[in-house]
């Protein structure tokens, strides 16, 4: 059984950013709230105070505005993506996606409430971290939401503002009131601007190479369903081919054999009836007695050729069992017939195909190999089929076979030509005095 190995969720991920972003800010602005009051006998004045404790309210107000309105627009950009996408491909709308909301993002980026709240948002952050530097712990949510919110431009602007802030803050507050102060304002934001360009630069690039991983993906996934498609259609195919090239050679078997057959019989009969020796006529009707007795022949053995017998009730692997059973008994070398991985019914030609090769191949070992031991192994590998007959035999030179003879079956071009006629494959392997191994791999064509 094939495994493939599994990336972690990116649903998952998203989620929980939807999670920090819906409840993150609140924690932030509380925590921020707390430290600062804690502080606030130490850095601010009571007017200070006081005006801190309205804009908390304020940003309690905004956030709580802007929870409420992320889902309404999350989900009118959803509904609107699958709708154009449904125009486009003729598909319907998939309500999943609209009720979600969830689509590319956790928040909607480019939209006039985004600007709106990130504006506002860092307008109070800035005031509060003015009266208070701690509230700055308020103000980093401006790095992590200036990307999602704001186009490339207003980003880097957005990203600028909140440096200054971070900057103020750790450099002992805004505006700076020395010239040290200002020195280390002047660090501190040049320090939050390198930063903020780097992580920004190694976002967009991993964001290309995730936009590229994802179009390889696709184009891999197309390219596999375009193999299998063509796979399909090659078996189509060569079942097709296999079947034309069946039929003339039963046309050919039938003009070769049957048809001189009865030519000849109607021949011996026209000179039977001619003449008046009947010793003459007795060995023409002889000799069209024998005819008959061959046609009839060679009519039974095309028929078998055609629709194996031992298919008819049996699966593959019984039926080769069976045939590898009676070979042994009947030529006296011991067999053993093997079957692994899943059995899987095969359509027809299939079967037929390396039920003929085996026979045809056991019939040569009996022929030619003198051999003490023979084995065949049916495997069932995933999407194809691997048919071994191996021997101990005398072996031959595969590059010196004899050419067939008339008497004989079809050989080893004839396993060949089987194998190829449902896009198959059939390696021979042999050395004088080392025994034979013939391999035939097939697609493994279900039945219909």
């Amino acid at each position: 059984m094939r495994t493939t190995a599994r990336g972690p969720d990116p649903t998952t991920v998203e989620e929980r950013w939807a999670q920090f972003f819906r409840y993150g800010p609140y924690v932030l602005l509380g925590l921020a709230t707390l430290i600062a009051a804690a502080a606030a006998d130490a850095v601010m004045t009571r007017p200070e105070m006081y005006l801190a404790g309205g804009l908390v309210p304020a940003s309690l107000a905004l956030q709580a505005w802007w929870t409420r309105t992320v889902p309404r627009l999350l989900a009118r950009h959803a509904t609107t993506d699958a709708a154009d996408s449904g125009t486009r491909s003729g598909d319907p709308v998939r309500t999943s996606e609209t009720r979600t909301g969830v689509r590319d993002g956790v928040l909607p980026g480019g939209t006039t409430a985004g600007y709106v709240y990130f504006t506002l948002r860092t307008v109070l952050a800035l005031a509060l971290t003015w009266l208070n530097p701690l509230f700055s712990i308020y103000a980093f949510l401006g790095y992590l939401e200036a990307g999602r919110l704001l186009p490339p431009r207003a980003a880097r602007a957005g990203l600028l503002v909140t440096a200054v802030i971070m900057a103020g803050s750790q450099s002992g507050g805004l505006p700076p009131t020395s010239l040290v102060n200002w020195l280390l304002f002047g660090g501190l934001f040049l320090l939050h601007t390198v930063l903020v360009t780097v992580m920004t630069h190694l976002e967009a690039k991993e964001a290309e190479k995730a936009e590229e991983r994802a179009e390889t993906i696709q184009a891999l996934e197309t390219a596999l369903a375009e193999n299998a498609a063509l796979h399909a259609q090659l078996v189509v195919q060569a079942r097709e081919a296999g079947v034309a090239d069946e039929r003339r050679r039963l046309a050919a078997e039938i003009h070769d054999t049957i048809a001189q057959g009865l030519t000849g019989i109607i021949a011996q009969l026209q000179v039977a009836s001619s003449t008046t020796d009947p010793e003459v006529a007795r060995e023409h009707l002889d000799r069209a007695q024998e005819l008959a007795r061959q046609s009839l022949g060679e009519a039974r053995r095309s028929v078998h050729n055609l629709s194996p017998a031992a298919l008819e009730h049996h699966t593959l692997p019984e039926a080769l069992e069976e045939m590898v059973a009676q070979w042994s008994a009947r030529t006296g070398v011991t067999a053993r017939f093997t079957v692994t991985g899943t059995e899987e019914p095969l359509h027809e030609e299939i079967a037929a195909t390396l039920l003929r090769i085996t026979q045809e191949a056991l019939a040569n070992t009996a022929r030619h190999a003198d051999a003490v031991r023979a084995g065949v192994t049916l495997s069932y590998m995933g999407d194809e089929v691997t048919l071994d007959i191996r021997d101990d035999g005398r072996g031959f030179s595969p590059l010196a076979v004899p050419p067939r003879t008339g008497s004989g079956g079809f050989g080893l071009d004839g396993m060949r030509a089987r194998a190829q006629r449902v896009a198959g494959t059939l390696a021979i392997e042999s050395e004088p005095s080392q025994g034979t191994a013939i391999s035939a791999r097939v697609p493994l064509v279900r039945h219909d």
